[in-house]
This record gives structure tokens, C-alpha cells and sequence, in this order.
């Protein structure tokens, strides 16, 4: 059984289409149906469903899937463990972060690329939820995640900072008084805030219940670049973590609120799977993590 051919079915799984298979994979589309036609061969059963396109797997190919996805992970931490006994890794490293986090990517990437040279980094935007699937199904390396609100199970974590939140609205339009302002303060204004998909919008949505606030959002999004977006244009406010600040600092049309509160909402940290034994490659992330984390006194 060729690892490629193992490679190829686990890649068709995840895209769910045969040409985008192919691209991700390298090679061309025939070359990749021939393999698994060959894969299917040698065990006899038919994984996978289709008729002109990709339909799904068999129930043969559900029940290999985990399997093939575990022996790939084995044979690249093989690869990896022999390695690092020379010196730094080598290869692509495969980073999901929740977009609360998006700002302290530039910290950990720092740190990667500085530890490991020989190394790339890929970061991918998911949510709290694809983060731990893509983790489980060992389609990234690591994530950057909450920790601690709808903690993720079987994996090992490195705290990196506590989260707090800020009041932003249109300079132009209705805003507050300079300075720190309360939930309560806030509850009139029109709200635009990320869709209930978000573990963030969960935080936030438990949070403002515990003050005794209820807010209705006039817009939602999945990213805080369109939130921005919405605010700039004047009219409606929104919450977001403080970290994101550094990125708006200095631009007139925003007007920036702390929001007070009696303690942090929630620390977000690095996350890799709880397996034994654990990947040079994420070993290396919980290092970063660690380093960034003595920084911030987390």
C-alpha cells in the first residue's frame, strides 16, 4: 500500500471534489483516479462513491478514513523526529487561528521561523470548532483557540494571553464620552458583531447576559475587517478584543472605549493534539507558545 495513493484519498476526503484533490495533491486528475482505483484494488473495496464527480466516500472509505489519516500523521512525525536530531525542522507548518486571535499571529510566526528556519508557516482563519476537527483529523499542526470557553478536549495547551474587550464606534457619529465605559453604557447604541458561529459572539453573547444586557446586532460577520468596515462608514458600533486596536491605532475615524469589566472574559493559547508520541513539529509550537507566554507573564 503506497503512502501516495493514502495521501490522495485523504486529500479527495477533505476537498470533496477530484480536480481541487488533484491541485492540492500536485498532480494531475487521471493520475490521482488511477491511484485510488489502484488503492481500491489491493483492499478489494470500493471507497469512494461517484458517477463523473466525486459523491461521497462508502461506508468502506468512512471507516478507512481515520485510519489513513493516522498513518500519514505517523509517517511525517517519523520524518520529523529523525530530523530534528540534526537541527532545526524543515517543511510547512499548518496554523488554524480563530479570528479573536488574529493579532498575536505575528508573535508566534516570529518565533517559529526565528526557532526553525528551514521551516514555512501557513495560517488558516477557522473557527474555535474547526480548529480542534481540522487537530483531531490532523489537517493542521496546531491552533490558536480559547482555552477556557467551551474548552477543547484531548489536546495540551499553552496559555498565551487573557482577553479583554473594547467599545469602538465612528468618531463622526454617536459616541461616548472619552475613556472606559460599562456594558450598561453601551446597551442602546446599534450593534454590528461577528455571527453566532463564532465562539467569540458566544463569549460575548454569555457575558453582556450575565450583565443584564441584551443587545440585537443590526449586522453580523465573520471576520472583524468587515466589522470595521461597517463601523467606519458611521452608524453602527461593535465590540472587539482589545489586541485589535494596535491595527486601527492612529486612525482619526475610530473612537476606541475600553470596557470595563471585573476580570479577563477568557485566555486564549496554542493547542496541538494530545498524542504520545508527540510531533517534533508540535512540540515546536508548544515551545513558541511557551516563550511568547514568559513574555506576557501569562
Amino acid at each position: 500500500m503506497q503512502l501516495r495513493a493514502l495521501r490522495y484519498f485523504v486529500t479527495l476526503a477533505r476537498e470533496g471534489h477530484f480536480a481541487r484533490a488533484a491541485e492540492a495533491c500536485g498532480v494531475t486528475q487521471p493520475t490521482l483516479s488511477s491511484a485510488l482505483a489502484a488503492l481500491e484494488d489491493q483492499l478489494g473495496k470500493r471507497l469512494v462513491e461517484r458517477d463523473r464527480r466525486f459523491i461521497g466516500l462508502t461506508e468502506e472509505g468512512r471507516a478507512m478514513l481515520p485510519w489513513a489519516q493516522q498513518l500519514l500523521a505517523a509517517h511525517e512525525g517519523m520524518v520529523h523526529a529523525v530530523e530534528a536530531l540534526d537541527g532545526p525542522l524543515h517543511g510547512e507548518f499548518r496554523l488554524g487561528v480563530i479570528p479573536a486571535a488574529t493579532p498575536s499571529v505575528g508573535a508566534f510566526a516570529e518565533a517559529l521561523l526565528r526557532l526553525h528556519p528551514g521551516m514555512t508557516i501557513s495560517v488558516r482563519s477557522q473557527t474555535s470548532r474547526e480548529i480542534v476537527r481540522a487537530i483531531e483529523a490532523y489537517e493542521i499542526d496546531a491552533g490558536i483557540t480559547y482555552l477556557d470557553h467551551e474548552s477543547p478536549a484531548n489536546v495540551i495547551s499553552v496559555p498565551l494571553y487573557a482577553e479583554r474587550y473594547v467599545f469602538v464606534t465612528a468618531a463622526a457619529g454617536r459616541r461616548p464620552a472619552p475613556g472606559a465605559v460599562t456594558w450598561e453604557q453601551v446597551e442602546g447604541y446599534p450593534f454590528c458583531l461577528l455571527h453566532q458561529g463564532m465562539q467569540n459572539r458566544r463569549i460575548l453573547d454569555t457575558l453582556m447576559s450575565g450583565q443584564g444586557v441584551s443587545v440585537r446586532p443590526r449586522a453580523t460577520a465573520d471576520g472583524y475587517v468587515a466589522l470595521l468596515a461597517i463601523v467606519r462608514s458611521g452608524g453602527l458600533a461593535t465590540v472587539m478584543p482589545e489586541r485589535y486596536v494596535g491595527l486601527i491605532e492612529g486612525a482619526d475615524w475610530a473612537s476606541v472605549h475600553p470596557l470595563t469589566m471585573d476580570a479577563a472574559v477568557s485566555r486564549i493559547g496554542v493547542i496541538v493534539g494530545d498524542r504520545a508520541p508527540l510531533d517534533p513539529v508540535a512540540n515546536a509550537a508548544l515551545g513558541c507558545a511557551r516563550s511568547i507566554a514568559g513574555l506576557t507573564g501569562v
